[in-house]
């Protein structure tokens, strides 16, 4: 194939892409059941949250716990043993003192990122999993008839066609 038939071919691609992208004024071909196609994927459970950020959280616990080599050890002075370890090394002209040095803060700065992450995810599951469950009272709220009951699904096809 030469440059020009594959580029041809990728400008025809990406034409095609473009020709389904999503459209804000039109419910599209695909309408109708929420859990068909396309649109299973975007189906996000409230268990699956919570379990992610269980996940994330319990993570962080133990990361917390076994990750930290800078308080391994830690003696009176608050350093821990491989600080001491560098402390030594270095105090006997060894330039790997210095080294162990420097992959102890790079150690502790990747663990606090990791850390850091962990909590944020967590947290913003957390957050999820309560705004969701808020929006799905409003939405059952909203959609309910005159006399309480929900909308039937026929009526509400009406407004997406």
């Amino acid at each position: 194939m030469t440059f020009d038939d594959e580029w041809a071919q990728l400008k025809a691609d990406a034409q095609d892409r473009r020709s389904t992208q999503m459209s804000l004024n039109t419910a599209g071909p695909e309408s109708g059941s929420a859990a068909s196609g396309a649109n299973s994927d975007l189906v996000v459970h409230q268990d699956d949250l919570g379990a992610v950020g269980n996940e994330a959280f319990r993570v962080h616990g133990e990361l917390q716990k076994r990750a930290d080599i800078a308080g391994a050890g830690i003696d009176k002075a608050g350093a821990g043993t491989t600080a001491r370890a560098a402390a030594e090394l270095q105090g006997r002209n060894f330039s790997s003192g210095g080294e162990l040095y420097t992959t102890l803060e790079v150690w502790t700065s990747h663990v606090k990122t990791v850390l850091q992450m962990c909590a944020h995810i967590s947290n913003h599951l957390d957050y999820s999993k309560k705004a969701h469950a808020n929006d799905e009272v409003q939405i059952a709220a909203s959609l309910a008839g005159r006399d309480g009951s929900p909308v039937p699904v026929s009526e509400l096809l009406k407004y997406v066609k």
